[in-house]
C-alpha cells in the first residue's frame, strides 16, 4: 500500500504562498531553503512545500482540478481563521453525510479544504 509522503505546489510567488501558509498552520516552515525558494510544513503523517518554479505564473488555471484537504474536528471555526488570514472562500461551510467540509483558495487561486477527520 502507497502512503502520501509529500504535496508540492510551484509557484512564481513563494514568499506569498509561504507567508500565508505560514499563517495556516500558525508556525513557521518546518524546512526551508529560501535560496532555492522552498518552504515546507510537516502536516500530520504528509509533508507540504511550496517551491519557486519558473513556469508557474499568475492563478492556477483549474483550482479544483488536485485539491488539498486538511483535517480538522472545528472545520467552521478554522475555516472563519483561515478566511480572516485572506484565504478566498470558495464554499462556505456545508454538511456532507456525518461531517463537515468547506473549500478555501490560496493566493495562487489553489482550492483546499477543511473537513471533519474521517472515522
Amino acid at each position: 500500500m502507497l502512503s502520501l509522503n509529500s504535496v508540492m505546489i510551484g509557484t512564481k510567488q513563494p514568499q506569498v504562498l509561504a507567508a500565508f501558509y505560514e499563517k495556516v498552520f500558525g508556525k513557521p516552515a518546518d524546512m526551508t531553503d529560501p535560496e532555492n525558494g522552498f518552504w515546507g510544513w510537516q502536516a500530520g503523517n504528509a509533508f507540504m512545500g511550496i517551491l519557486d518554479h519558473s513556469e508557474m505564473g499568475g492563478k492556477t488555471k483549474d483550482p479544483g482540478r488536485v485539491m488539498i484537504n486538511f483535517e480538522t474536528s472545528q472545520v467552521k471555526d478554522e475555516f472563519e481563521r483561515i478566511k480572516s488570514l485572506g484565504g478566498a472562500v470558495v464554499h462556505e461551510p456545508y454538511e456532507m453525510g456525518q461531517g463537515w467540509l468547506a473549500t478555501l483558495a490560496d493566493p495562487d487561486g489553489n482550492y483546499f479544504q477543511l473537513m471533519n477527520p474521517m472515522e
